[in-house]
């Protein structure tokens, strides 16, 4: 503006004292302006348009302009020549000029003022510049503002925005000048200033980041004065202090305040005892809201030239969560450390040489070591020579990466017969060298092995109790055939005759036969049973007298009654016999005398019990316990006493049957039997029974046949057997005592001959097991067509298979065991017939 002014000036000097102006001019402009306002006027524009170069050099020109105009006749032959340096002078600005009358109308305007506002031919500049910038509202209304006040006199002048279709947005500077001396005129000036509006955004863009990133740091950042007063804050150390920057800048607080213990001997502004120019070390601070925290802090103290001023630079970093890591990292270590020597898994490390650097208690504890024994030997020595092939093959497997494929059962030397299964991993950085070593986790395997062989022989015992039963109910026919034909020659062949000593030797081997088969029916669990309510202490009682002539004079028999025993249900003789039977076998152990002891006391069990390879229920029990003071049983026959025809004793000195028929009838009274023994302690069995709930009546059993009593009796038999000797033999006997039989080789048959001989049969007589149509299917079918007709099933298993058949009411199955003699069969049938 100095510049454009100084060029007036200079031109407004030689035109003094001249007059007019080409119309259409500059200077015609000029005049034109001053036509209503005189010579004094004009000159006091030009006055003041001079005073006013200050502002802008180029409204000192429009003033000029129009002074000169009030001399224009004088001046006239200088006119052209200051019009056109003073036009050149005005051309020659970067900016856009434009000078307007009271309407509006442009006086002057210059060509750069035209190229901003994009002015097309023969357009009002002033209304370019509007057009410009009504594509931006906001910009529209401030323009229209600025000309208001440029109207009523007053300067104005805004930052407008122009906006054009696929460009940039561009800005715009737009000053107005009234021109005081002509009311109504305005210079205008408009210049480009979107490069440093763009410069302003980078700056205040970059600036912003710069706020952020101080504000958000991870760090705090604080500055205080020589009082300690703060200057700034930054958000991440007002946050950790509970405020804001602006309660500890604006409200004066000072360093100290937000110190938990702040230096006694050091200046406000100091963060430790001592001060300096550089300070650094930890401290505690204190929030506004009282939350304290420990913090590392670095403070560099800042002093003016003059020295009269001091600042800080400082830099806080909060230790709580370092410090809550350290804490989460020693828990997870002290936690891990519990868990490697609490697990119920044995832990081995290995290092790249196989040498055992580390192990948990539950390693030493299975293989009964303590950790100096172990620590640093080779793991190879704790391995049964003739595995330690197979488990170092495996180990350099997994050493070079490969998975294992399965564990390794292993026999470990543990001063026992220790088996383990063994899991290895690969681990680096184990050894002292830091090589790649092994972790190894140990299972012990031998409850599990003995559980195993325990389930083993439980299933052999099983398997052996079924072919057992099978065997024994093959042979129950063949000794009822047996037994019956000799019942039916002993009807021939009286006492004297001399067949009669041959047919009784038959048949007393066949009885003898029947025995042992039902030793075998007791231990595969299905012989017939006529369970009793009793108390244990009669039947020892009784028995105590047998016991002691079986035991002999050089053994001593205690007997110890429990008070107040439950009593309990089973077969009173089948119970003998588990007593005489665990008696003998006692006594067979102590060839050279000793103590024998029976006692008994009740037992509850509160929670399923698990003894041995059984489970026993919740529940009260009776115990019998018969111990003795002999050899005892080794490890390897426990597993196997149980079973049928195995025995210690020398040859031709037992069947092998006694612990077995044991074993049966305890297990299908619903009790159990089990055996503590060990080689020169002696061997103590123990039986659980159920205690009874029930009523303490005795159960009636079935009535048996009286020597001399009438079998005879009358009526139609329907016989069912497929197996031709019992049948034969059942006919025959039965025809004898003078009922009439109808024979059917199955179940099919029986149906075929009831249906045409149905209405004349009194009473059914059928196997058990028969094929295609069983005994119990029979009986259903028939009571279909004849609900009233009376059956008797005989079978050389034990009644419990078809027990629901036997509980029918008023028309019950009865049933008659195999083998049965002509009495047994004719008694029974008489007593169901007459009901």
């Amino acid at each position: 503006m100095n510049e454009a002014s100084s060029m007036v000036e200079g031109a407004l000097r030689p035109a003094r004292g001249r007059a007019g102006a080409a119309p259409g001019s500059l200077l015609a402009a000029a005049m034109q302006l001053a036509a209503g306002g005189g010579l004094a006027a004009m000159a006091a524009g030009l006055a003041l348009g001079l005073d006013a170069l200050a502002w802008a050099g180029t409204a000192l020109a429009a003033a000029g302009i129009v002074a000169l105009g009030v001399r224009a006749a004088r001046l006239r032959r200088r006119v052209a020549h200051d019009e056109a340096l003073l036009t050149g002078a005005l051309e020659g600005l970067g900016s856009g000029q434009l000078v307007t009358d009271a309407i509006g109308g442009a006086v002057f305007v210059n060509s750069a003022f035209r190229t901003l506002v994009d002015a097309a031919p023969g357009e009002a500049p002033l209304q370019a510049l509007e057009r410009q910038l009504g594509s931006d509202p906001d910009s529209l209304s401030e323009f229209t503002r600025v000309r208001e006040r440029a109207r009523a006199g007053i300067p104005a002048a805004a930052e407008l925005t122009v906006l054009r279709e696929g460009r940039n947005p561009e800005w715009r500077r737009v000053q107005a000048q009234p021109i005081a001396a002509f009311p109504g005129a305005v210079h205008w000036r408009v210049e480009d200033i979107t490069a440093r509006r763009e410069l302003e955004h980078v700056m205040l863009r970059e600036q912003a980041k710069l706020v952020d990133f101080m504000d958000h740091a991870p760090v705090g950042f604080f500055s205080v004065d020589q009082d300690g007063v703060f200057l700034f804050v930054n958000a991440t150390l007002a946050k950790w202090l509970g405020c804001t920057p602006r309660d500890l800048v604006d409200a004066g607080r000072t360093l100290h305040d937000v110190l938990a213990g702040p230096p006694r001997n050091a200046k406000p502004y100091d963060l430790f005892d001592g001060g300096g120019a550089e300070q650094r070390g930890e401290l505690a601070m204190r929030g506004l809201q009282g939350r304290r925290f420990q913090a590392s802090a670095a403070q560099t103290v800042v002093v003016s030239d003059d020295g009269r001023t001091v600042h800080t630079r400082s830099v806080i970093r909060d230790l709580t969560p370092e410090r809550e890591w350290q804490e989460a990292l020693r828990l997870s270590e002290q936690r891990f450390q519990r868990f490697f020597e609490d697990a119920p898994v044995g832990i081995a490390l290995l290092n790249e040489s196989g040498v055992l650097s580390e192990c948990n208690h539950a390693f030493l504890a299975l293989i009964g070591a303590e950790g100096p024994q172990v620590i640093g030997r080779p793991f190879a020595d704790l391995i049964e020579p003739k595995e330690r092939e197979m488990v170092a093959e495996r180990l350099t497997s997994v050493v070079r990466g490969h998975d294992p494929e399965a564990p390794l059962e292993v026999r470990m030397t543990a001063g026992r017969d220790l088996v383990v299964q063994l899991y290895a991993r690969r681990l680096g950085g184990v050894g002292s060298e830091g090589g790649a070593g092994l972790i190894l986790h140990f299972i012990d395997m031998t409850e599990r092995k003995n559980l195993e062989a325990q389930f083993a022989q439980s299933q052999k015992m099983q398997a052996v109790g079924q072919l057992a039963g099978g065997v024994a109910h093959d042979f129950n026919n063949l000794l009822t055939a047996m037994i019956g034909f000799c019942d039916l020659l002993l009807l021939r062949h009286k006492p004297g005759d001399q067949s009669f000593s041959d047919i009784m030797q038959i048949k007393q081997n066949a009885n003898r036969a029947a025995n042992l088969v039902r030793q075998l029916l007791a231990f595969s669990r299905q012989q017939t049973l006529q369970p009793r309510i009793l108390n244990v202490t009669d039947v020892l009682a009784e028995l105590s007298n047998l016991l002691r002539r079986l035991i002999g004079e050089n053994i001593e028999l205690r007997m110890l009654h429990g008070r107040d025993l439950g009593l309990i249900k089973v077969d009173q003789n089948q119970l003998e016999q588990v007593i005489i039977n665990l008696v003998v076998n006692a006594r067979d152990a102590m060839p050279g005398g000793g103590k024998l002891t029976v006692a008994t006391s009740n037992y509850t069990v509160t929670t399923p019990e698990r003894r041995e390879h059984e489970i026993i229920p919740a529940g009260e029990y009776v115990s019998i316990d018969v111990i003795d003071t002999g050899h005892g049983i080794p490890k390897e026959n426990l597993q196997r006493i149980f079973e049928p025809f195995f025995s210690t004793k020398e040859v031709g000195s037992g069947t092998g049957l006694g612990l077995s028929t044991v074993y049966g009838i305890v297990r299908q009274t619903g009790g159990f039997i089990f055996v503590d023994s060990a080689p020169g302690e002696g061997a103590k069995f123990s039986i659980l029974l159920p205690r009874h709930q029930g009523e303490s009546r005795p159960v009636e059993t079935e009535p048996r046949e009286r020597r001399g009593s009438d079998l005879t009796g009358s009526g139609t038999i329907l016989l069912v057997e497929d197996e031709d000797a019992v049948r034969v033999f059942s006919a025959r006997a039965l025809r004898n005592k003078g009922y009439q039989v109808v024979e059917a080789k199955n179940g099919e048959a029986a149906m075929q001959l009831l249906t045409t001989e149905g209405a004349k049969v009194d009473l059914m007589i059928t196997d058990v097991v028969m094929p295609q149509m069983d005994g119990p299917t029979l009986a259903r079918n028939v009571r279909k067509m004849r609900p009233d007709m009376k059956v008797i099933f005989i079978s050389g298993y034990a009644e419990d298979r078809f027990k629901d058949e036997l509980d029918g009411g008023d028309n019950a199955a009865h049933f008659l065991p195999k083998p049965f003699s002509l009495k047994q069969l004719a008694s029974k049938v008489k007593e169901v017939i007459k009901g």
